[in-house]
């Protein structure tokens, strides 16, 4: 059997801290809390989130581009809820998309729902275990 190249590696550094490199070369620090770790580094179970955010940004953002939407700003905020018990998985996602801009609302709405329900692999993936909303703001054009 032929094994495809290693998309991630995670490497122990000491105590509960790890190098992560990715394919593309890109290397970011893991890390756990006190006791056992010493919070010098993001936890896993953040960068799932953090992934959701980036797919789903990446994917309106890019549908509002090619509508010719004007957005001078854009982030995605994430809040979620974990099981009690493990493994503690999320269980509830809340996803809110706050556009700054002379944004069409619908399209705004429409690139939303073309993320969920077709893009973004992250969200399909977390929605086999999770329920995730969404909502979205526009706020004005700066001036």
């Amino acid at each position: 059997m032929r094994l495809e190249p290693p998309t991630t590696r995670v490497v122990w550094r000491e105590r509960m801290t790890f190098d992560a490199t990715t394919n593309s070369g890109h290397s970011l620090l893991l890390d756990s809390a006190p006791p056992n770790g010493d919070d010098r580094g993001a936890r896993p179970m953040e960068l799932l989130l953090t992934a959701l955010a980036g797919c789903a940004a990446m994917d309106v953002l890019s549908i509002l581009e090619k509508k010719r939407e004007a957005v001078e700003g854009f982030e995605v905020v994430i809040h979620a809820k974990r099981a009690h018990e493990h493994p503690r998985v999320y269980t509830e996602i809340q996803v809110l998309y706050r556009v700054r801009g002379n944004v069409n609302a619908r399209s705004l709405q429409r690139a939303i729902e073309l993320s969920e329900t077709k893009y973004c692999g992250v969200a399909a993936m977390l929605g086999k275990c999770a329920t995730i909303t969404s909502q979205y703001e526009i706020e004005p054009p700066q001036t």
